[in-house]
C-alpha cells in the first residue's frame, strides 16, 4: 500500500520567509521550533521537497546567525529524526560540506583557532552522519580523507593513518576509479610515513596494475610505484626495486622529459646488477639492453653488458664510482649494503662463469682467478649450492671443487640411445645419397 503524501509546498513557502524575519530579529530558537514543527509534519506527510527545503533553511539559518553550536546541534538533530527521508539527510550533508572541505576533500583554509575548532567539529559530525548510509559512501570517504588531512598537519601521522584505515573504499560503487586509486595511494603514503610496511603491502594489493597502465592513470602509476620503490627499499628487495623504477620509466609522461626517464633508468639497471640471478632477471636484462635510450647512459649499458657476458668480472666494476654516486643507491641509508651486496653479485656471476668452463678446479687457481680468500670463495659457492643455483662439491684434502654432477644411470642409458638413434639417422642418409649416386650414373 502506497503511503498517503500530502503537498505542504504552500505552507512551506510561507513559513520559511516568517522564520527569516525571526533570524533577522535575533530571534533564532524561536525560528527553529517554527521550522521544526512544519519539518514534522512534511516528514510524516511524505512532502520530499518540502521537507528538503525546511531542513535546508534550518541549517542555512543557523549558519547566518553564526551560532556553529545551533548548527551542530540542528544538523544531527535533523539528520537522525525517526524515519527521515534519505533525501533529506542528504541534503543536509551536501548543504553543510562546502563550510568545512573544499575540492571534495580539502579542509577549508582557516585564520584563527576559534575556525579551526568549528570546521574539525563540523566535519566529524558530518563523517559520523554518513557512516552505515550506502547513500552517503562518497560523502562519508571524504570526509574521512579531509579528517586524516588535519590530523597529518597537526603532526600526529599515526592518527591520520588509523582514520584513513577505517574506510574500506575499494567496495565503494559511488566513487570513480580514479578517486579510489587516488584515494588507496593516500592510504599506502600514510602507512609507510607511520612505518607500518605490512599494512602498506596489504593496501598496495587493492591497486589494480591494469588499471593503471591507462593513459588517463600516468600521474598515478608513477605516485604508486614510487611507494612501492618506498616499500621494497625497507624490504631490501632489489630486484622488485628494479621493476618499480622500470615501471615508471616505461610511464609515456615520463619518457617526454629526459631529467626524469634517465633517473628512472639509471635506478632501473642499477637494482637490476643488484638482484640475484633468475629466468626473470635474465629477462628483464636482454630488455634493458635491447632499448635505444640505453645508449645514451654509457655506464648503464657497460655495466649490463658485462652482466650478459659469460667472462670473469673484475671488482669493482669499470664503472662502479659513478653507480655508487646516484642518489638511489644511498636513500635509506643503505649505501653500505648495497655495496656489499654488488660484491656478492659479481662472486656469483663469477662462480657461475667458471662453473660453465670446468668440471673441476683446484680451490687455489680458483680463488685466483676470482681475487677472493679461499674462506670467502667457499662461503660463497656453499651458498650458491644451498640455493640451487649451481651444483658443486669440494674435496677439501686434494683442494679440488667439482662443478659436473654425477650423471644417473637412467641419464647415461638415455644419452646412449640418443647417440645410437643419431649414428643410425646419418647412416641411413648416407646410404640413401649412395643409392641416389648409383642411380644417377
Amino acid at each position: 500500500q502506497l503511503e498517503e503524501k500530502v503537498d505542504l509546498s504552500a505552507e512551506v513557502d510561507a513559513k520559511i520567509p516568517q522564520a527569516e524575519s525571526l533570524v533577522e530579529s535575533g530571534q533564532l530558537k524561536e525560528a527553529l521550533a517554527l521550522l521544526a514543527a512544519l519539518e514534522k509534519r512534511c516528514r510524516v506527510g511524505n512532502d520530499t521537497p518540502s521537507l528538503v527545503r525546511v531542513c535546508e533553511a534550518s541549517l542555512q539559518f543557523c549558519k547566518d546567525a553564526g551560532d556553529h553550536e545551533a548548527l551542530l546541534a540542528t544538523l544531527q538533530s535533523l539528520a537522525t529524526r525517526r524515519s527521515q527521508k534519505s533525501a533529506a539527510v542528504k541534503a543536509l550533508v551536501h548543504k553543510a560540506m562546502p563550510w568545512c572541505v573544499v575540492d571534495n576533500h580539502v579542509p577549508i583554509p582557516v585564520s584563527s583557532d576559534e575556525e579551526k575548532e568549528n570546521r574539525d567539529k563540523l566535519i566529524i559530525v558530518l563523517r559520523d552522519i554518513s557512516d552505515g548510509k550506502i547513500f552517503l559512501e562518497a560523502e562519508r570517504a571524504r570526509f574521512t580523507r579531509a579528517l586524516a588531512t588535519i590530523k597529518e598537519e597537526t603532526g600526529d601521522f599515526s592518527g591520520a593513518a588509523d582514520v584513513l584505515q577505517e574506510v574500506h573504499v575499494e567496495t565503494y560503487g559511488s566513487l570513480s576509479k580514479k578517486e579510489k586509486i587516488e584515494f588507496i595511494l593516500e592510504q599506502m603514503r600514510l602507512t609507510l610515513g607511520k612505518k607500518d610496511f605490512v599494512r602498506a603491502h596489504i593496501v598496495s594489493g587493492k591497486v589494480s596494475r591494469k588499471h593503471l597502465q591507462e593513459e588517463s592513470m600516468e600521474e598515478y602509476k608513477v605516485v604508486f610505484f614510487t611507494l612501492m620503490g618506498e616499500y621494497h627499499r625497507h624490504e631490501k628487495d632489489s630486484f622488485e626495486l628494479a621493476k618499480d623504477y622500470h615501471a615508471i620509466y616505461s610511464t609515456p609522461s615520463v619518457l617526454k622529459e629526459e631529467a626524469k626517464w634517465k633517473d628512472a633508468l639509471q635506478s632501473a639497471v642499477l637494482f637490476l646488477s643488484l638482484s640475484p640471478y633468475n629466468m626473470d632477471q635474465q629477462d628483464m636484462l636482454q630488455r634493458i639492453n635491447a632499448d635505444s635510450n640505453l645508449e645514451k647512459l654509457p655506464a648503464c649499458q657497460a655495466t649490463i653488458r658485462l652482466l650478459l657476458k659469460k667472462e670473469i668480472i673484475q671488482y669493482p666494476l669499470p664503472h662502479q664510482t659513478e653507480l655508487e654516486s646516484w642518489p638511489a643507491f644511498s636513500e635509506g641509508g643503505l649505501a653500505d649494503h648495497w655495496k656489499e651486496t654488488i660484491h656478492r653479485r659479481i662472486i656469483q656471476h663469477n662462480i657461475r662463469v667458471v662453473s660453465g668452463y670446468y668440471k673441476r678446479i683446484h680451490g687455489e687457481r680458483l680463488a685466483e682467478l676470482l681475487g677472493l680468500s679461499r674462506t670467502r670463495l667457499e662461503q660463497e659457492i656453499s651458498s650458491m649450492v644451498s640455493d640451487g643455483s649451481v651444483y658443486a662439491k669440494m674435496d677439501r684434502p686434494k683442494d679440488i671443487i667439482r662443478f659436473s654432477s654425477p650423471k644417473t644411470p637412467e641419464s647415461i642409458l638415455s644419452e646412449w640411445a640418443a647417440d645410437i638413434d643419431k649414428l643410425l639417422g646419418l647412416v641411413e642418409t648416407t646410404t640413401h645419397l649412395i643409392h641416389k649416386e648409383n642411380m644417377t650414373q
